[in-house]
């Protein structure tokens, strides 16, 4: 699992498509180290295995289902991606519960910089109303592998708020309106959606009809 704590902005090298297959070379800089073959790392919030290692240069494969449900087939050469490894499980727990499997896609509605000085910033996004119901305010919400806190679900999306040092080690300083981002809602509120519609399947469905 991960933590969608951000280390490092890599670079996409290549993209090698086929109908079923697309192969990505990535430099993921210092992260490449005492990386392994068949090793977890999320690329922007989508968790893949390693498939070759060239010094900082790191091989992907993702199959069809992934690249449907992802917005990884819109990589091109020289675009910047989000990278954290795996958690060790000695190290600290920062961030939230990332499982590197993304839920759906969402668009940037706008990005917003206000006060004196610019440094306060808002993230808009909108996505499919299903994902938008299992978030809540002052819950966590990942947008390409970066962990943030939701400040207010919207019907059709929500706003998250970014810190400059958020900006600055992440890709998401590289958004504008229209751009299409990887989302994966916090874990603990799937798993507590699917159970009260196993055990309260009538409620559930009058309560996401209410809304």
């Amino acid at each position: 699992m991960f933590t969608g704590i951000v280390e490092y902005v890599g670079r996409i090298e290549s993209v090698d498509s086929s109908p079923d297959l697309t192969r990505f070379r990535i430099d993921v800089g210092p992260v490449a180290e005492g990386v392994k073959l068949g090793d977890s790392v999320a690329i922007s919030g989508c968790c893949l295995t390693v498939t070759a290692i060239d010094g900082p240069r790191l091989d992907f494969e993702a199959i069809r289902e992934t690249l449907e449900t992802t917005r990884l087939a819109k990589l091109r050469a020289g675009d910047g991606v989000n990278i954290e490894r795996a958690m060790a499980a000695t190290a600290r727990f920062d961030g939230h519960i990332v499982q590197g499997h993304v839920d759906g896609q969402g668009h940037v509605r706008r990005l917003e910089r206000k006060g004196p000085g610019g440094n306060e910033v808002e993230l808009h996004v909108e996505c499919a109303a299903a994902l938008a119901q299992q978030l809540v305010d002052k819950g966590s919400v990942t947008i390409d592998g970066v962990s943030l806190t939701v400040v207010e679900v919207l019907p059709d999306g929500f706003h998250v708020a970014l810190i400059p040092h958020t900006l600055e080690v992440t890709s998401l300083s590289d958004l504008s309106q229209g751009d299409v981002v990887n989302l994966e809602v916090d874990v603990l509120g799937k798993y507590v959606k699917q159970y009260l519609e196993r055990v309260l399947p009538g409620l559930v469905q009058s309560a996401s009809e209410s809304n």
